[in-house]
């Protein structure tokens, strides 16, 4: 019985993954347990529909009782995941069947970190408008607008640095903040739109570096002797 059972949940999961939605409808109606049954990972159905973006699966799956804050074995929940993978529509579907925003997994890292990252700026938006916390730091002390200024994601930029609660000076756990991440990897783009909403260019370090001694780019270094003029 437990071979059977692991093999039905092994398939249970792939067929989640490829939004096999007949497939899935019919093995949970005969075995709910096969909502709540985990993979070698802490898995559950629910994160593998979610990661195919297969929003009509996921729907049912959340109706029919799967936890959707349920975190695997690193602390990803379904959100996260959805985010992390651009899958607009499901988001919106967690959300509202009233998934956590600001859940954050053994990483610290929470699901705006993942958009922002990523240039989802859609579900950055999204996860904005429904109360994300943009100032949540990950173990490292980043946040999302740090992950964001140094990939110069300049669309998710925009949408964190719009919101009022916005820190955009806050320091990692090196000192570093957004703008000098920025600096570093000369992100032009990032820069001048970080100065723009009044990034400090003289905070230093745990090196006692500023921004500006992050590079020695020309062009980064004019942006930032400018904005000081």
């Amino acid at each position: 019985m437990q071979i059977i059972n692991e093999i039905n949940t092994f398939n249970v999961h792939d067929a989640c993954r490829l939004g096999k939605y007949e497939e899935v409808k019919t093995r949970v109606l005969s075995n709910n347990r096969l909502l709540t049954t985990t993979d070698d990972s802490g898995r559950q159905a629910l994160h593998w529909a979610a990661s195919g973006g297969h929003e009509e699966l996921v729907s049912f799956l959340v109706e029919h009782g799967a936890p959707v804050d349920k975190a695997d074995d690193i602390g990803w929940t379904p959100l996260m995941i959805a985010s992390s993978a651009g899958r607009e529509q499901v988001v919106r579907l967690l959300i509202g069947r009233g998934a956590h925003l600001n859940t954050q997994n053994d990483g610290g890292h929470c699901s705006l970190q993942y958009a922002a990252s990523k240039d989802h700026h859609e579900i950055v938006s999204i996860l904005i408008m429904n109360g994300a916390d943009l100032n949540l730091q990950d173990k490292y002390g980043a946040t999302a607008l740090h992950r964001a200024a140094s990939k110069e994601n300049v669309r998710s930029m925009n949408h964190i640095l719009q919101c009022n609660m916005c820190s955009l000076n806050l320091q990692d756990s090196e000192g570093n903040t957004p703008l000098h991440l920025a600096c570093e990897e000369e992100r032009t783009a990032a820069i001048q739109l970080l100065l723009e909403h009044g990034a400090f260019t003289n905070i230093l370090n745990k090196a006692q570096k500023t921004p500006l001694q992050m590079s020695s780019s020309p062009s980064v270094r004019r942006l930032i002797i400018t904005s000081d003029l």
